[in-house]
């Protein structure tokens, strides 16, 4: 089993560049295996500390600027390694699994639930996501689906809430 990216993978990849680091969210991309897990279980203390700190608005506008800078450091990466939604980009991970915690209220269950529902959806793809993950090309198509899985698992998490589970 391997725990960091194919030599092959790793050949073309600029690490002088801040796009890579981005696109692979510190890095946490290159490891293995499921480095979509990886990223989601990376940019969680980030997700959980800016809420933590700075509220639900301040989650709000750190999701907004990683979706936009993701936007960027997709297209570059991309163009780097020379494949369209490599599974090395994960900072699309980072966006849901932060749009996830968004009702989360730094409650444990509630943040647990928050990463399990967004790597059910993430990973399962249900319509519309499936939808937006095959016919949007680029760096849009890359982020979108899972906005779209972090908005899913948002929902369940404000459910339970409402429900009294979290």
């Amino acid at each position: 089993m391997r725990f960091i990216a194919s030599r092959e993978n790793l050949q073309n990849i600029d690490l002088k560049s801040p796009a890579t680091w981005i696109a692979t969210f510190g890095g946490s991309g290159l490891l293995r295996p499921a480095p979509g897990t990886m990223g989601s279980i990376a940019a969680l203390p980030f997700g959980i500390l800016t809420l933590y700190f700075f509220g639900i608005y301040g989650l709000l506008i750190a999701t907004f600027l990683l979706f936009i800078i993701g936007l960027w450091a997709s297209k570059q990466f991309e163009g780097m390694v020379n494949q369209k939604d490599s599974s090395l980009i994960v900072v699309d991970e980072a966006v849901g699994i932060f749009i996830a915690l968004i009702p989360a209220m730094i409650s444990p269950i509630s943040i647990i639930l928050a990463f399990f529902a967004f790597r059910f959806f993430d990973v399962l793809k249900p319509w519309p996501i499936s939808y937006l993950d095959k016919k949007l090309k680029g760096p849009f198509g890359v982020m979108i689906d899972d906005v779209v899985a972090g908005i899913f698992a948002a929902f369940i998490v404000l459910g339970a809430r409402y429900a009294g589970f979290s």
